[in-house]
């Protein structure tokens, strides 16, 4: 490797210098297997990636994750300083996190401006590489280790919400295997379950040592010694809360307890009884997320103990790790664990698993219960709003899979199709049912819906990012630049949403044709029924609309080549691995393919479609019901429910300290809305006339362009703090009030 005084340094683009590290890198001898060296250098391997520039192209030699870019090279003797930003004028050098070249691309190109930031990983990564944290929460409650209290509030509300109805099951079991007399072995069994399941905690179910060839668990203090020929087996990065993977010798016997007529007693009396127990509290546990140990305690018993031979069935309480006498098959300790909300499964987040039950109750529910006679119309639109969510997170795991794994120019395809489409959808079925029933108050609702995801996006976001995060810290710098770019396109984007409001209000003249009496009111007082306009309508602003719905797309496009070409280097951003990893170099797995991501983005895009199609079905009862103004509810439950992934990643971004992700992720969004939702609904409009009239109301208006003058003025000085994001919360709620307050549209 050459050293910094062999390279060639006015063949490196100006400012594209990395240093490489804060400490002096060990030399070759020092690097091994030893975790201790590998975290000291993955501080020293600090990556300077820019985006439009080539990653590596192959690994490190030693870590296989890491990479470098062609134009980096340094000596591994070489002391130097790494700063953790790079300042250019007022712009700052964007630090994130990446555990692989994958990961890394998918950051990349995410980061962009007017793409999503999806706060997820695609890319798999080996138990033995996480924290100990993280790998017990992966962990088959298998193991014994040292305990400490076991008393504690998780294992009480166990004993509350299933510890006693499982033991009671297993009594009344017990009690009918007793009656058979041929089944007293398993009578036995369930009885010795029953006072198990009460409270489990401490306890374990042992196999005898008979029934295994070799040690089939690592205890701390086990004194046996592997076999030679199998020491291959046992590596230093086998994960210390699993257990090993030994084959287990049968023995004959184990042929003669299908032999028994008592095993079929148990099979056809007690077995199926203790299924529907242990399946329902696998269930409720599951679905509460935090107790999925105790989900994982019923379906290990369901699958493994209760199909062993009764005498081979062992429980023992077990005050500290004992011998390798025994092979453990469970053994559990805390009924609670707070960390699981980091659970995947096929990196799909447990939240997202549980609530995809709720979408398709929902649909079903839905579209066969037409009449309303088993569910409200009123809990159907609540469970359509809230199935949106999950399904948001799918359509953000296909994007950011399809992305990680191609160029930006696919990525960016990708996600302005999809992710544009997915968001007009409720749109769209809006205005069509209210054309269809002949309505304009559906047309003032997806006005309100576009200028509440303004509204949130620019304010409550980057505002709520900014204040969870200046707790963690005291003060976070962002990239002035790129925020400035972000900036002008907003001030562009409202500027030409607007400019057919502003030429109506300057120089339309507002027009009624005259009074009507209501059809139906023929007994009842004389009723006036205004059909009121703005004369200068049709013959002066639908041409400006059509004129402004070309220069927005042209605008972002514009965008687009100005982050991505010509001045790409206002977006740099430095990628480094800030994750301690053992050495060994574990292959990446990517958890989608892209044939899998684009069949989950189209699935979770019709779904969408369907659920939005509820949504605007179910509206209209809240719509006439309601006592809050139908503004309201379109620029907060409408606006923001399909935002609520967007507001987390921002959060999290934030705690980061990253907040320059944590701002873009609300500006990209909000400009999406105005440049390329906007347009196609009008062009939507224009093929197939819905009564889509690009005029706002005097409220949208002025929210609107005073929230840009707000983010703007917040977004000047390049800091952030908790005080900044409080004002731009504050700022959101008093607008928030403002529609609460108002009087509802007059088409509603």
């Amino acid at each position: 490797m050459k050293t910094m005084s062999h390279v060639d340094k006015e063949s490196l683009p100006f400012g594209r210098l990395c240093f490489i590290s804060m400490f002096v890198c060990p030399p070759d001898a020092q690097w091994d297997h030893d975790p201790r060296v590998y975290r000291r250098t993955s501080q020293c391997d600090r990556l300077c990636v820019d985006i439009g520039s080539h990653v590596a192209e192959t690994p490190s030699p030693d870590v296989s994750h890491q990479y470098t870019p062609k134009f980096l090279s340094a000596h591994k003797g070489e002391a130097t300083a790494c700063p953790e930003v790079w300042q250019d004028g007022s712009s700052l050098r964007t630090t994130i996190r990446a555990e692989n070249e994958v990961e890394a691309n998918k950051l990349a190109n995410n980061y962009r401006f007017g793409f999503r930031k999806w706060k997820s990983h695609v890319t798999e990564r080996p138990i033995e590489d996480r924290s100990d944290i993280v790998r017990e929460l992966y962990s088959e409650l298998n193991f014994v280790r040292p305990q400490g209290s076991l008393i504690t509030c998780g294992n009480m509300a166990y004993l509350i919400l299933f510890g006693w109805w499982i033991s009671l099951a297993y009594l009344l079991i017990c009690v009918l295997m007793f009656l058979t007399i041929i089944g007293v072995p398993y009578g036995k069994l369930c009885w010795k379950l029953s006072c198990y399941f009460l409270w489990p905690f401490g306890k374990s179910i042992l196999k005898p040592r008979s029934l295994v060839r070799r040690c089939c668990v690592k205890f701390p203090h086990c004194e046996a010694i592997p076999e030679e020929s199998d020491s291959k087996e046992v590596k230093e990065s086998t994960p210390l809360l699993m257990p090993l993977s030994v084959p287990i010798e049968v023995p004959p016997q184990r042929m003669r307890y299908w032999c028994r007529v008592s095993t079929y007693v148990w099979l056809l009396l007690g077995y199926p009884l203790l299924g529907l127990i242990h399946g329902l509290a696998c269930f409720l546990s599951w679905i509460l997320v935090f107790t999925i140990p105790v989900a994982k305690m019923n379906a290990r018993t369901l699958a493994i103990i209760l199909l062993m031979p009764p005498e081979d069935v062992h429980i023992h309480r077990l005050k500290k790790p004992q011998g390798c006498e025994s092979e453990v098959l469970l053994c559990c300790y805390h009924a609670f664990n707070w960390y699981y909300y980091k659970y995947t499964l096929d990196g799909i987040n447990v939240f997202a698993v549980n609530l995809l039950p709720l979408v398709i109750t929902t649909l079903v529910v839905g579209y066969v219960d037409t009449e309303n006679q088993f569910v409200s119309s009123e809990a159907k639109f609540a469970a359509a709003v809230s199935s949106i969510i999950p399904l948001s997170y799918y359509i953000g795991m296909g994007i950011a899979s399809i992305s990680a794994q191609s160029n930006f120019a696919v990525g960016a395809v990708v996600n302005a199709t999809f992710g544009s489409i997915t968001e007009m959808t409720f749109y769209i079925t809006a205005l069509l049912r209210g054309h269809k029933a002949g309505t304009k108050c559906y047309e003032e609702i997806v006005k309100a819906a576009l200028t509440g995801t303004l509204l949130g996006c620019i304010l409550f976001i980057p505002g709520i990012s900014m204040i969870i995060g200046g707790f963690k810290h005291r003060e976070q710098r962002f990239n002035s630049r790129s925020a400035g770019v972000s900036s002008a396109l907003l001030f562009i984007s409202v500027g030409g949403v607007f400019a057919p409001t502003l030429f109506s209000k300057a120089y339309g003249s507002l027009v009624c044709a005259g009074c009507s009496s209501s059809p139906a009111n023929t007994s009842g007082p004389f009723t006036c029924l205004l059909r009121c306009s703005y004369l200068l309508y049709g013959l002066f602003s639908r041409p400006l609309v059509y004129t402004i719905s070309v220069l927005l797309p042209s605008a972002y496009l514009i965008g687009l080549i100005f982050t991505l070409k010509t001045h790409s280097h206002i977006y740099d951003i430095q990628v480094s691995d800030g994750h301690d990893h053992q050495q060994g170099g574990h292959g990446t797995v990517v958890h989608w393919s892209r044939l899998r991501a684009l069949s989950v983005l189209i699935m979770a895009t019709l779904l969408m479609a369907a659920c939005a199609d509820l949504t605007t079905e179910h509206i209209k009862p809240i719509l006439d019901h309601s006592a809050i103004s139908q503004y309201f509810i379109g620029v907060t439950v409408l606006a923001m429910v399909p935002e609520i992934p967007e507001i987390f990643n921002g959060i999290q971004f934030a705690l980061q300290n990253n907040i320059s992700l944590s701002l873009e992720v609300g500006n990209c969004i909000a400009v999406q809305v105005c440049m390329i939702q906007i347009p196609l609904l009008i062009l939507f409009n224009t093929f197939y006339d819905v009564g889509f009239v690009l005029l706002f109301s005097d409220l949208h208006l002025w929210a609107s362009i005073f929230s840009v003058i707000v983010v703007n003025y917040i977004f000047m000085d390049g800091k952030s703090d908790y005080f900044q994001g409080t004002a731009l919360v504050v700022v959101y709620l008093i607008l928030l009030a403002l529609y609460f307050f108002a009087p509802s549209p007059r088409a509603c």
